[in-house]
């Protein structure tokens, strides 16, 4: 609560009224309440120009004025494109103007003479609405930013994709920004001598070097470091070719492309990659 009222004595808050003496009243009523950002004008022609610079929470509008009256002001305020609330208290002597000041966009409004405790509250309500709808707004903004950033992701994830997908591939990969490997299908882990247990489906079972003997034999080591020393570095790579030697003596070659992944603030997300294994003479 107390920052909520924080908030509220914060607002900014425009007195717009062609008497002196009222605008007086006003202003000490305010600033006596706490409103530390409070300020005036006895001319209507200026609270477009001064709206459209100061953003005002609340403006408080005298309906009777000489050469511009309080409803042709909210006309030429309802022409702010930046803002299409209309933060408005209309100040009238005049019950039939009321509603008339309603229909025209105020959004409530406060009797000559003045009661002060009248001001008070309904100045306080009105600026409690105010913050909240500037809140929902600012809310709204930051969803849209995160649905157009999430779109513009997917979109790029899809554009990848398709761009490893049109290569020829047996086999596909992803790691994450700390190199774990979130799907694999083919020979990468052997390739990279990477054991990621889950993936491999034996709860973790069995030494390193059982694993080595497995599934890291065979591989030309030096083929193998330089292709872990291009991901560590975050490089692209297009037909890198690993070979093996298996255990019969046969021999299998391979060629393996991958790109690493980006956000929108270029924050690193991992490797995405495919392979083939070609003719052995190839």
């Amino acid at each position: 609560m107390k920052s909520i009222d924080r908030d509220i004595n914060d607002a900014s808050i425009l007195i717009v009224d062609d008497q002196a003496p009222n605008v007086q009243l006003l202003s000490r009523l305010l600033r006596e309440s706490g409103y530390s950002r409070v300020s005036s004008t006895m001319n209507p022609l200026e609270v477009c120009a001064l709206h459209r610079e100061h953003g005002f929470d609340l403006i408080l509008l005298d309906l009777q004025m000489p050469a511009m009256d309080g409803f042709a002001v909210m006309e030429t305020l309802k022409t702010n494109t930046t803002d299409g609330y209309l933060p408005v208290i209309v100040l009238t002597a005049q019950p039939g103007h009321k509603l008339r000041a309603l229909n025209a966009g105020a959004k409530d409004f406060i009797s000559k003479p003045f009661d002060l405790l009248e001001v008070k509250t309904r100045i306080h309500n009105m600026l409690e609405v105010r913050l909240l709808y500037r809140a929902l707004e600012a809310q709204n903004q930051h969803l849209e930013r995160l649905v157009l950033e999430r779109t513009a992701e997917l979109r790029e994830s899809e554009a990848r994709y398709r761009s490893l997908t049109e290569l020829a591939s047996d086999w596909y990969w992803e790691q994450d920004e700390h190199g774990e490997f979130t799907k694999v299908s083919g020979p990468v882990m052997e390739m990279l001598g990477i054991r990621v247990s889950t993936l491999q489906g034996d709860g973790g079972a069995g030494t390193d070097e059982a694993w080595a003997a497995r599934w890291g034999a065979g591989w030309d080591s030096a083929e193998r470091l330089a292709l872990q020393a291009r991901i560590e570095a975050r490089q692209p790579f297009l037909d890198f070719a690993l070979h093996r030697i298996n255990g019969d003596g046969s021999l299998q070659r391979f060629r393996v492309s991958g790109q690493p992944m980006f956000d929108q603030s270029c924050r690193f997300l991992g490797y995405r990659g495919v392979g083939v294994e070609t003719a052995a003479g190839a």
